[in-house]
C-alpha cells in the first residue's frame, strides 16, 4: 500500500475509534442521568422530609439495570423500612401505602409513598432507678443528686415520645450523674416499651454510678518559668475533695485568670483509684512580659483608652506586677499592684498604689492611694485585710479652693473587706444572692488629727418568677468622725451614674454646699429594684432580655437628711456578650428632670 493511503487509513481508523468512544460515553451519561424510577413521598412535612432523606429505596433510583422482579422486592422491603423510620418520630400505627403508578411505554415508572402518620406515642410512665454508690448513699449530696436527675428529666409523662428526645433525655441524665461525685457513671439499662395499639410509651432507665470519687495528689505538667506550687495553690483542689466537674472548671478558670497561664486543662481519669484519683493538670505559661491595649466607652466617662503592662516574675521577689494607665474624660488614672504567690492557706501579700484625677463637672479631685495588705480568694468568699494611705486634693473647676467639707484631706486607715457570692452560676446568674461588708478605722493627718470609722454594707438578690426574675440591690455606708475632721474624699460617698442611680450623671448625687457645689457626704443609701424578662424567639430564650427598673439614692452629712432620695426610672436591654454582660438603659431622673442613656459592659457588685 502506498504511504499516503496508509496514512489516510490510519487517520480514518483513529477518527472512527474516537467517535465510537464518544458515542459510548454519551450513552453511558444518558443512562447515568436517567433514574430507574421516580419517588414521591406524600406526607406531612416532618414525615416527608425524614422519608425523602433516609428511605432505603432512594439508594436504588440510580441503579441502571433494575428489573421488574427486583423493583417489586424493593417495594416490599420499603414498607418495613418506612415504618421503622416513622417509629423514630413516635408514629407506630401509621396508614402506609407504597404503590407503583402506571407510566407510559418507555417512561420511568413512578413510585408513590403515601403516609397518614396518625397520633404520636405519648409518655405515660417513667421509671428512673439507680445502682452503685448513689443508690445506697444517704448523704445529702447524693439524695439531692438523685432528686435533681429525676426533676430535670427531659421526657416526663405527657410528653410526646421520639427517638431523638429519648436519646437526649438519657444523655442529659447521664451528664448530670457524671458531673459530680461519679465520673465513672454509666447507663446500666434503658428501655422504651411502646404500645402501638394505644400509642403509650413506658420508659425505664437505670443509672449505675459506680464508686464515689475523691481527688488525689495533683500532677502538674508544663511548668518551667514559675514556682510549681503556684498551680495547686491557685487551683484549690486539695486531696480528699469529692469529684465535681463544676469545681474543676472553676479551678481551670482561676488558673487562666491568675495571669500566670495562657491555658490550663485539668483531667481526672475515671478508671483511676476512686479513693485518690490523681488530678492531672497541664498548663501553658504566659509570657514573662505582657502588654495589653484597650479601648472602651461608657456614658459616665465617654471614650477611654488604656495600656496595661504585666511582669509575671519580678527579679528578686518572684512577685507579679500589673501596671495600668487609663485615659478618659472623667477619671484618668495610673495604678500598679504587686502581689505574691498564695501561701498554703490561700493568703497572699500585696502592695498597690494609685494616682487618679476625678472631674465631676463641679469639683476636680486629685487623689493618691498606697495600700499594703493580704487577700484570700475562696470558692465563694473573698477577704482583704490592709493598711491604706489616702490623700485628696480638691479644687473647684475654675481652680479656686473648694468650699469646706468637700473631701480635701489626708488619712491613714486599717481595713477589712469581706464579699460573698452565692449564685447558681456565673457570669449570668438566674437566682441567688451576694453580700459584702467593709470596715475601716483610721486617723486624719491634716488639720486636727481626728479618728474616724468607716462602714459599708451592700447586698444583691435575684429571685426567679413565673415570668422573668426580680433583682434587688442595696448599699449603705457611713463615716463617723468629728465634724471638723478632714476625711479625704476617697473615704466619703457620692453616687449617680451607670452602675448606681441611673437617670443621673456620674457622681451627680452628693451634699449640696451653701456655695451651690455638690460635694461628697458621710452617709450613703442606695437601692434598686429591676424586673428582668428574657426575650424569646420561637419559644427559645435568646441572649437578650428586657428590663424595667427603679433606682433611688441619697448622700448626706446627717442621717435624717437621707430621706431626700433622688429617684430614677427607666427601661433597658441586656445582652449576654462573649466578654460579659452588656447593658443599655434609658432612664429618667425625677429630680434632674431629664432622660439619660446609660451604657455599661460588665457586672458590678
Amino acid at each position: 500500500m502506498k504511504p499516503g493511503l496508509l496514512a489516510r487509513a490510519r487517520r480514518w481508523c483513529t477518527a472512527a475509534l474516537w467517535a465510537t468512544l464518544a458515542a459510548g460515553a454519551a450513552l453511558a451519561q444518558e443512562g447515568a442521568q436517567r433514574p430507574a424510577f421516580n419517588l414521591e413521598v406524600r406526607a406531612p412535612n416532618p414525615v416527608r422530609e425524614l422519608l425523602e432523606r433516609h428511605l432505603e429505596l432512594q439508594r436504588y433510583r440510580s441503579v441502571p439495570d433494575l428489573d421488574e422482579a427486583e423493583l417489586t422486592r424493593l417495594l416490599r422491603l420499603a414498607e418495613r423500612d418506612a415504618r421503622q423510620l416513622l417509629g423514630t418520630l413516635g408514629y407506630f400505627a401509621p396508614q402506609l401505602e407504597i404503590r407503583r403508578e402506571p407510566a407510559a411505554a418507555g417512561a420511568v415508572p413512578d413510585i408513590v409513598v403515601a403516609v397518614e402518620p396518625g397520633p404520636p406515642a405519648t409518655v405515660t410512665e417513667v421509671d428512673i432507678g439507680f445502682a452503685g454508690d448513689i443508690a445506697a448513699s444517704e448523704e445529702p449530696e447524693a439524695i439531692l443528686q438523685r432528686a435533681r436527675i429525676r426533676e430535670q428529666w427531659l421526657l416526663p409523662s405527657g410528653r410526646r415520645w421520639t427517638q431523638e428526645a429519648w436519646n437526649d433525655a438519657k444523655s442529659d441524665a447521664l451528664r448530670e450523674l457524671v458531673a459530680r461525685r461519679y465520673p465513672a457513671g454509666r447507663i446500666g439499662f434503658s428501655q422504651a416499651d411502646i404500645d402501638a395499639a394505644t400509642q403509650r410509651a413506658r420508659l425505664g432507665l437505670r443509672l449505675d454510678s459506680g464508686p464515689l470519687f475523691r481527688l488525689g495528689e495533683m500532677q502538674v505538667g508544663g511548668i518551667e518559668r514559675y514556682d510549681p506550687v503556684v498551680v495547686p495553690r491557685i487551683a484549690r483542689l486539695p486531696p480528699g475533695t469529692i469529684y465535681d466537674q463544676d469545681k474543676i472548671q472553676r479551678a481551670q478558670l482561676r488558673l487562666v485568670g491568675s495571669g500566670y497561664f495562657d491555658s490550663a486543662f485539668i483531667y481526672v481519669d475515671p478508671a483511676a483509684d476512686p479513693n485518690a484519683a490523681p488530678v492531672q493538670v497541664t498548663v501553658r505559661e504566659s509570657p514573662l512580659h505582657k502588654v495589653v491595649l484597650g479601648v472602651g466607652f461608657s456614658t459616665d466617662a465617654g471614650p477611654r483608652a488604656s495600656v496595661e503592662y504585666t511582669h509575671n516574675r519580678l527579679p528578686g521577689l518572684d512577685w507579679r506586677a500589673v501596671t495600668k494607665l487609663q485615659v478618659d474624660r472623667k477619671a484618668p488614672f495610673i495604678a500598679t499592684e504587686l502581689f505574691a504567690i498564695p501561701d498554703a492557706d490561700g493568703w497572699r501579700w500585696g502592695v498597690a498604689g494609685r494616682i487618679e484625677r476625678v472631674d465631676d463637672d463641679e469639683l476636680v479631685t486629685h487623689s493618691q492611694m498606697l495600700r499594703v495588705g493580704r487577700t484570700r480568694s475562696e470558692e465563694r468568699i473573698d477577704r482583704n485585710v490592709y493598711v491604706q494611705y489616702d490623700r485628696s486634693n480638691v479644687r473647684a473647676e475654675e481652680g479656686a479652693p473648694p468650699p469646706a467639707d468637700t473631701g480635701d484631706g489626708t488619712a491613714i486607715s486599717a481595713n477589712y473587706v469581706w464579699n460573698g457570692r452565692y449564685f447558681d452560676r456565673t457570669p449570668y446568674p438566674e437566682r441567688g444572692f451576694a453580700i459584702g461588708a467593709e470596715f475601716g478605722a483610721g486617723l486624719t493627718l491634716v488639720g486636727s488629727r481626728s479618728p474616724f470609722q468607716r462602714t459599708v454594707l451592700r447586698g444583691l438578690q435575684i429571685v426567679p418568677l413565673a415570668s422573668g426574675r426580680i433583682q434587688w440591690r442595696a448599699e449603705a455606708g457611713a463615716v463617723v468622725a468629728r465634724r471638723s475632721a478632714r476625711v479625704p474624699s476617697t473615704q466619703l460617698f457620692r453616687t449617680g451614674g451607670d452602675t448606681s442611680v441611673r437617670g443621673y450623671g456620674f457622681r451627680d448625687i452628693g451634699v449640696l454646699q451653701p456655695s451651690g457645689v455638690v460635694g461628697p457626704g458621710r452617709y450613703l443609701a442606695v437601692g434598686s429594684i429591676e424586673w428582668q424578662q428574657p426575650i424569646r424567639r420561637g419559644g427559645v430564650d435568646t441572649d437578650f432580655e428586657g428590663v424595667v427598673f427603679v433606682d433611688g439614692g441619697a448622700v448626706a452629712d446627717r442621717v435624717p437628711d437621707l430621706q431626700d432620695v433622688s429617684f430614677g426610672i427607666g427601661t433597658g436591654v441586656r445582652f449576654r456578650s462573649p466578654i460579659g454582660p452588656l447593658q443599655v438603659d434609658l432612664a429618667y431622673g425625677l429630680e434632674a428632670r431629664r432622660l439619660r442613656l446609660h451604657v455599661n459592659l460588665g457586672t458590678t457588685f
